[in-house]
């Protein structure tokens, strides 16, 4: 078997987030170098304390969890308690961490990793608003030639937007972020609402995780359980979508994806559309392509890899 492929999970958790971690966490294909943590879904302080929750659920203390950015880089913060509940992870019953937050500044700690490792060996697997990323891409250009590639959980073409009419949340969020990470020169994979929507946890789907017979398949059930409660007011569909794990099961198995490269670029003055990644679908514009925007997914086929992966914690 190869190597591991090394990851850098960047997230703001959040349900998705969290299941994202765990199954992350569950696949040796992958070696989560560290996870660092953004105000988005929740304030920092809950987004950090839930990804080492998550890390502990997994029986995996010894994945660093670092505090990055308490607020967009020109922005107030809008969180999202009315959909993940107060704590992020509302839902499941889960112990407060007894694991450390890593003293050492999460922006910080990005930077000097991707410097320290070979260059395009470390891919950043990013769930929340891009404020981290962008921060250490601010401080230190040399980075974005040492990435191998950003695949993010972000925006929206056909399905527009969840928290306006024209945003998706994460980009929604910090909206300059976004544009300074698309515009990096660095390969992007882009997994937006349109294929995310897809990944639906039907109620078979979440009696699969319950019947893991698992803590982990037990809090995975809960917590989209609670998730789901949200998405049938909101969209009436049949079961919650699974956003964020999409972004571990396209780095797992891309053939369950597909998409087309395109140029992506993030409007930030507009008023109605401000957030919204204005995505060149049919190729109607010279702009060159610097993103590959997943468009569809084999929903069957990533549910039951996402089961798979539950059932070895």
């Amino acid at each position: 078997m190869p190597d591991p492929a090394k990851i850098i999970i960047d997230t703001d958790p959040g349900q998705d987030d969290a299941i994202a971690i765990l199954m992350a966490l569950a696949s040796p294909e992958l070696e989560v170098m560290g996870i660092t943590a953004v105000a988005g879904n929740v304030p920092l302080e809950l987004t950090a304390r839930n990804a080492r929750i998550v890390c502990e659920l997994a029986g995996r203390r010894d994945v660093p969890v670092f505090a990055g950015a308490r607020q967009p880089l020109r922005r107030r913060l809008v969180t999202a308690e009315h959909v993940h509940g107060r704590t992020g992870l509302d839902g499941p019953v889960l112990p407060d961490p007894t694991m450390p937050l890593d003293p050492r500044p999460g922006v910080g700690w990005l930077i000097d990793t991707l410097r320290s490792e070979p260059r395009g060996s470390v891919t950043i697997c990013a769930l929340g608003p891009l404020t981290n990323l962008a921060l250490a891409l601010l401080k230190a250009p040399d980075i974005a030639a040492r990435i191998g590639r950003i695949v993010l959980m972000g925006g929206a073409y056909f399905e527009v937007g969840n928290i306006t009419p024209a945003a998706e949340f994460n980009i929604h969020v910090d909206p300059e972020a976004a544009q300074v990470v698309f515009r990096a020169g660095v390969p992007v994979t882009v997994l937006p609402l349109d294929a995310t929507h897809k990944a639906l946890v039907t109620g078979a789907r979440n009696d699969a995780f319950r019947a893991l017979g698992t803590p982990v398949g037990t809090a995975v059930a809960e917590m989209t359980d609670f998730f789901e409660r949200f998405d049938l007011e909101k969209y009436g569909s049949d079961g919650a979508p699974l956003h964020d794990p999409c972004v571990i099961g396209w780095l797992l198995r891309p053939d369950l994806f597909s998409g087309r490269s395109i140029n992506v670029e993030i409007e930030t003055l507009s008023d109605l559309t401000r957030g919204m990644t204005v995505a060149d679908w049919w190729r109607v514009t010279p702009r060159p392509a610097n993103a590959f925007f997943v468009g569809d997914l084999d929903a069957a086929g990533f549910f039951d890899l996402l089961t798979e992966r539950l059932a070895r914690l």
